[in-house]
């Protein structure tokens, strides 16, 4: 997801009314074998944050699919979003209203969010925007506040006009059952192809003073950086100045939600959308260079990259969770073009689904990436295991210890392509017959 500051886990079938998942009529849900063991974390609340979900239909009967944020008045609120040449109009939304929103400063009235999956109102037309203006009013109106006080964020099909007098009819709803515990059911509600809800949180001390941190988001599949098909949304009870804000939030997405990748292809709808509530009893936060500012960016930043972490966990057919980190790179902008080479190159993930330790195709991604590497100072790990090193196959290397290593479902690779400081670390997953099977019914 590329940063654009502004001054896309159930089966595609959807959950029970309850909001447990369920797969789509004769459609069967496997939840990814990468799925965190304890499930939906308990989320702490964060002072000035209701959330609720709802069941309204958009493609599916019977599913939660429309969520509801309320924020107290006097947050500050940050965004990141794709920058698709072919944005969705809540995208476009977004951005306006984040605009007008950061010249504003914090208001005497709420702000909410108003999500839904089933549909992402993208390349839409007229009727898209006039949808965004309508459940922006509806809203707007339930919540107390003004239209350009609702951030909207839609996920699914592209290209289907969206039912928006579905989510309308289920604003009252929608509004009684805020609470400050309703993470969760939130959660469950923007998935469209996970197979499992995606949440974190971080409590950090800052001046003495607990200040809680806490998200959820969804993605799963048409991921990779500007942004991925995925949604994520943050709130925290610091009082962060505005601009301080969205260059935090800038800055941990460039090494979370931009550095994943699960098939290359870059979404329409990607929005991460994070809000500060003020409520925590401490100093203002003015930028990351301070004391609080240091604690409360890192944390932050690790809320934002667990999330980014499930997403690639919940790639649609993945089996193995990849790291793959760079050195040695010109620079660390070309650091992460390599990795991003590497990871999205169907011939090295297929590879890895096969358990196949075929480290010739992490040099042909490597030199099809674009930027400087030294053929003759290559290196290639696989975990703490020497592949290759001084450009060639190291001395020690062992076909059959690299297949076992490949049989895990973590997977470290470290390149080194010896030509200056340059350092990242991109996440990714393999590229399975099941990834296949996902897309090729995802409208059925």
């Amino acid at each position: 997801m590329a940063s654009n500051p502004s001054p896309e886990p159930a089966a595609a079938g959807g959950s029970t009314a309850a909001g447990a998942p369920a797969a789509r009529p004769g459609k069967a849900l496997t939840v990814s074998p990468l799925a965190p063991a304890g499930g939906f974390p308990k989320l702490p609340p964060v002072a000035g944050v209701r959330l609720s979900a709802a069941a309204a239909g958009v493609r599916y009967r019977d599913r939660l699919d429309v969520m509801l944020a309320e924020i107290a008045p006097g947050a500050t609120i940050a965004g990141c979003f794709t920058r698709s040449a072919t944005r969705s109009a809540p995208v476009l939304w977004c951005e306006r209203a984040l605009a007008a929103i950061a010249a504003e400063g914090p208001a005497p009235q709420p702000t909410g969010i108003l999500v839904n999956s089933g549909n992402a109102n993208a390349f839409t037309g007229r009727a898209g925007q006039a949808a965004v203006e309508v459940t922006a009013a509806a809203a707007a109106a339930a919540l107390g506040t003004r239209p350009e006080r609702i951030l909207i964020a839609s996920t699914g099909v592209i290209g289907e006009p969206l039912p928006h007098e579905r989510i309308t009819a289920r604003m009252g709803d929608l509004v009684a059952r805020l609470s400050p515990e309703g993470a969760e059911q939130a959660a469950r509600a923007i998935m469209t192809t996970d197979t499992f809800p995606k949440g974190a949180a971080r409590v950090v001390p800052i001046d003495g003073t607990p200040v809680t941190i806490a998200g959820f988001a969804k993605g799963s599949g048409m991921i990779a950086p500007d942004m991925a098909t995925m949604l994520a949304f943050v709130f925290t009870d610091a009082p962060v100045q505005g601009a301080a804000l969205q260059r935090m939030v800038r800055a941990a997405c460039a090494r979370s939600f931009n550095a994943i990748t699960v098939d290359g292809d870059t979404s329409t709808s990607d929005s991460v959308i994070v809000a500060a509530t003020g409520r925590a009893p401490i100093a203002p936060i003015t930028g990351p260079r301070t004391g609080a500012g240091r604690a409360f960016a890192a944390a932050l930043e690790a809320v934002m990259r667990d999330l980014a972490h499930l997403i690639v966990r919940d790639g649609e057919g993945a089996s193995k969770f990849v790291a793959i980190t760079v050195t040695g790179a010109r620079s660390d902008r070309a650091a992460r073009r390599i990795g991003l080479a590497i990871a999205n190159s169907p011939l090295v993930k297929t590879a890895i689904a096969g358990e196949d330790p075929n480290w010739g195709r992490i040099v042909m991604a490597v030199g099809k990436s674009g930027e400087a590497a030294d053929r003759d100072r290559l290196a290639i790990r696989f975990g703490a295991m020497v592949v290759a090193e001084e450009g060639q196959r190291a001395p020690g290397y062992v076909e059959a210890e690299a297949a076992a290593y490949m049989k895990r479902p973590e997977i470290d690779i470290a390149v080194d392509v010896g030509v200056g400081s340059g350092r990242a670390t991109v996440w990714t997953c393999d590229l399975t017959r099941r990834y296949i099977e996902i897309n090729a019914d995802y409208r059925s």
